[in-house]
């Protein structure tokens, strides 16, 4: 199984277009991806830690139909309490554990598993910058920073890891060469191991 996690510093700064945008560069992939929200779309029964649910609409119409929109084989929604977490991430694992590629957009399941890349998204017009996101900076292999109108934000205390590529990225909907070049370079390998779990 080849994992890649893309997590972002805040919501809505692209981490569904990125996802999106790697499924739809690499086409001979069997993607499986998956979006995790730790808050909640509609209401859990008390009894439930989280809910798995298998998109099956390709009109692009909710993030995880945009997933297969651009191509994957498969898209799961996993909703789950901040309580729950492990419990959601155990429960995905069976869901997944025979599919080859798989793209997990979330921060937290990194303290769960251990993919084989990690791709951090900033948006520069964007001032949160949320502590799942601090926590997980140093383990980024890469960061896909979102470069719009706005100068750069002013965040404090944060600076990136040295010696991690900066892919700039000005249009969301296409990804950038160097970008796409630098993924080839690291899925051009086949990887066996199962990324999960690392404990919790």
């Amino acid at each position: 199984m080849t994992t890649i996690v893309v997590g972002g510093h805040s919501r809505k700064v692209g981490k569904t277009s990125v996802a999106a945008g790697i499924i739809a560069a690499f086409p001979r992939c069997s993607w499986t991806a998956v979006k995790i929200t730790s808050h909640l779309h509609g209401e859990l029964p008390e009894s439930s830690a989280c809910r798995i649910q298998e998109e099956t609409d390709r009109a692009g119409h909710s993030d995880t139909s945009r997933f297969l929109a651009a191509g994957a084989a498969r898209a799961l929604w996993v909703r789950a309490r901040i309580s729950g977490y492990g419990q959601a991430v155990r429960e995905l694992l069976a869901a997944i554990q025979s599919d080859p590629f798989v793209i997990i957009e979330s921060n937290r399941i990194l303290q769960f598993i251990r993919p084989d890349l990690y791709l951090l998204v900033l948006r520069y017009g964007v001032e949160e910058f949320k502590d799942s996101a601090r926590e997980t900076l140093l383990q980024a292999h890469a960061i896909v920073a979102v470069k719009d109108d706005a100068a750069r934000a002013d965040w404090k205390g944060i600076a990136f890891p040295d010696g991690v590529p900066v892919f700039e990225v000005h249009d969301l909907t296409s990804l950038p060469k160097d970008l796409i070049d630098w993924l080839s370079s690291r899925l051009s390998f086949p990887v066996s191991r199962s990324p999960f779990p690392v404990g919790r």
